[in-house]
C-alpha cells in the first residue's frame, strides 16, 4: 500500500541524520521544507519528494495537504493517565496557600488517588483512561507513555499495569507502561519504609519484569518520598531484570536524587524545578534526557525548571504534561508548548524538537519514531494552518486536524459548519 501526502505548506521533518535525537543548539534546527511531498509504503516512511516529482508517483491513496503543516507525530512521555477520583478541593487548598507537601502531609495527595484506585475496578479505570487516551490522539499524540504508581501495593499496582497494556491493545497508538511503585510511602507502611521497598524489589519487580508488564522502572526521590539510597537499591533490582530506569528527582528539594540516578545511565531525569546551576554538567553531553513539565509548575504556581541553561550547556531537553490528578491536571498540549515559550524561555523550535524526537528519545523509541526520516514509521500529526507559529502561538486552541499513526489515518476532525449549532 503507497500513500502520497500531498503537496502540505510546511513538513518539519526534524531530520536527525540518523543521531534520533537533538541536543543544545541543535534543537533550533527543525529542518523545515515547503514545496514537499511525503510518500509512504506500508507503515513507513519511504521518501520526501519535491512537489514537481509526485507525477512519477503511482499511489493507492493521495491525502491533499494543502495549507496544512505535518510535524511528527507528538510524543508524551510522561504521564499518570490512568487513576480515579478527583482532587479538586485539594485544588482549592492550594489557591488558599496549601502546598504539595502540607496536602501530602494531611493524607491527601497521591495517597488520596491511591485509595481511589483500590476502590476502583479493573473495568472503571479501564473506562475513565480510553476518554483520556482519546484526548491526547486529537492533539497529535502518536506515543504515549502511561505510569503505575497510584497503588502502592501490590495487586493495585499490577491491576494498573494490566490496565495499561489492555489500552495498548485496544488503541492504534503506541502506549508504553512504566512502572512506578516507588512514588510514595502507602499508609500500612509508613512506619517500615524498608518493608515496603523489600516488596518493589523482591515481588513486584520480578513479577513485572518476568511477566513483561513494563520495559521501564521509575522513581520518585523527594524530602516526602524515598532516599537516594532507597532508589538506588530499587534501580539496582530493576536492571538486574534487565528493565531501564527514570527518576522524578529536583522538584522540590535537590537531595542527591540526580547523583543517584546517574549512576544507572537512566533514559531520563524528569521535573528538575530546582535543579541546581552546578548539577547541570550531569546532562552536558550526556544521553539522559531532561524531561521538563511547565504544566506542574503552572499548576502548583511554583518556579520553572531552567530550560535555557540545559540547552545553552548542550542537553537533551523533552517536554511532556505530567498529566496527572494532584500537580498538573492539564492535557492540554498547546498550553504546555506556550508555557515552555513563555516561562521557561524556549524557543518555537526547541519546543517542537522536544515534543517529538526529545520525547522518543526519553522512551528509548527515537529510533522508529519522532522525526520524519526514511525508514521511521509513518507517524504524523497535522495541522489546520500554514505556519507551524500558529501552534504554539494559539494557546490552549487544537489545531490538529488529522493523526496519521504507521500510515493508517486513525484520527480526522469532522468537518464544522454553522447548521451543526
Amino acid at each position: 500500500m503507497i500513500k502520497l501526502l500531498y503537496n502540505p505548506a510546511q513538513i518539519l521533518t526534524l531530520n536527525t541524520k540518523g543521531k534520533n535525537f537533538k541536543r543544545g543548539a541543535e534543537m533550533n534546527d527543525v529542518n523545515l521544507l515547503t514545496g514537499h511531498s511525503i510518500l509512504i509504503k506500508d507503515n513507513l516512511i519511504k521518501e520526501i519528494i519535491p512537489n514537481s516529482e509526485t507525477d512519477k508517483v503511482s499511489a493507492d491513496e493521495i491525502i491533499d495537504l494543502t495549507d496544512k503543516v505535518v510535524f511528527p507525530g507528538l510524543v508524551e512521555c510522561h504521564t499518570h493517565l490512568v487513576f480515579a477520583g478527583s482532587r479538586a478541593n485539594e485544588f482549592k487548598m492550594k489557591v488558599t496557600g496549601s502546598t504539595y507537601e502540607d496536602i501530602a502531609k494531611s493524607g491527601g495527595g497521591i495517597v488520596s488517588t491511591m485509595n481511589a484506585v483500590r476502590n476502583s475496578s479493573y473495568e472503571e479505570l479501564l473506562e475513565l483512561s480510553r476518554r483520556r487516551i482519546i484526548d491526547f490522539i486529537k492533539q497529535g499524540i502518536t506515543t504515549l507513555e502511561i505510569k503505575s504508581g497510584y497503588g502502592l501495593n501490590f495487586e493495585s499496582e499490577i491491576k494498573l499495569l494490566n490496565v495499561i497494556n489492555q489500552l495498548k491493545k485496544e488503541f492504534p497508538i503506541d502506549i508504553i507502561p512504566t512502572f512506578l511503585g516507588a512514588h510514595t510511602f502507602p499508609p500500612e507502611f509508613i512506619s517500615d519504609r524498608q518493608g515496603y521497598v523489600k516488596l518493589l524489589i523482591d515481588k513486584l519487580i520480578p513479577f513485572i519484569a518476568e511477566n513483561n508488564l513494563s520495559a521501564s522502572c521509575d522513581g520518585f526521590c523527594e524530602a516526602t518520598a524515598f532516599t537516594p539510597n532507597e532508589i538506588e537499591g530499587i534501580f539496582s533490582a530493576a536492571q538486574n531484570h534487565q528493565m531501564r530506569v527514570k527518576l522524578h528527582s529536583e522538584q522540590f528539594n535537590a537531595i542527591g536524587g540526580l547523583q543517584s540516578a546517574m549512576k544507572f545511565n537512566p533514559l531520563s531525569v524528569d521535573h528538575l524545578e530546582v535543579l541546581k546551576y552546578e548539577d547541570i554538567h550531569h546532562f552536558t553531553n550526556s544521553e539522559t534526557v531532561a524531561v521538563l513539565l511547565p504544566g506542574v509548575s503552572y499548576f502548583l504556581n511554583y518556579q520553572f525548571a531552567p530550560a535555557r541553561e540545559l540547552i545553552d550547556k548542550n542537553s537533551i531537553v523533552a517536554l511532556a504534561t505530567d498529566f496527572n490528578p494532584g500537580s498538573s491536571h492539564i492535557q492540554n498540549i498547546s498550553l504546555i508548548m506556550n508555557l515552555a515559550a513563555l516561562k521557561m524561555k524556549m524557543t518555537f523550535e526547541e519546543i517542537i524538537s522536544a515534543y517529538t524526537i526529545n520525547s522518543a528519545k526519553a522512551l528509548n523509541i527515537s529510533e522508529q519514531t519522532g522525526s520524519i526520516e526514511p525508514g521511521k514509521f509513518a507517524d504524523f500529526a497535522i495541522f489546520d494552518t500554514n505556519d507551524y507559529s500558529d501552534i504554539i502561538y494559539s494557546v490552549g486552541t487544537n489545531l490538529c486536524s488529522m493523526v496519521i499513526k504507521k500510515g493508517n489515518t486513525i484520527y480526522k476532525k469532522p468537518m464544522e459548519t454553522y447548521e451543526n449549532y
